[in-house]
């Protein structure tokens, strides 16, 4: 669920003296983890939604990239007919005996 201001903008956050235009989220986690969000928090001296946003680019950087696969030429057929499979005239009566 999106939080907007009156202007229709997303609400800002000022961390680093840099402002981010953000959106709001919510997450459900364990008692581990809310355990583990609380060590971290202390050791690092970071606010769960900064600790939430490294965790995050550190899981999009370990992901493997996306290879998006092209169809390669045209299919023809010895029929001429360029829409056979998804022309239901041309598959009236395929499959039966």
């Amino acid at each position: 669920m999106e939080l907007h201001d009156r202007a229709g903008q997303l609400p800002q956050c000022h961390t680093s003296s840099t402002v981010y235009d953000m959106r709001i989220i919510q997450a459900r986690i364990d008692a581990a983890t809310e355990t583990a969000l609380a060590r971290l928090r202390r050791q690092t001296g970071l606010t769960d939604s900064q600790l939430v946003r490294k965790g995050l680019e550190l899981v999009s950087q370990s992901a493997r990239p996306v290879i998006m696969r092209r169809i390669r030429g045209i299919g023809r057929f010895a029929s001429g007919q360029s829409d056979l499979g998804s022309n239901k005239a041309h598959l009236s009566g395929f499959g039966r005996p």
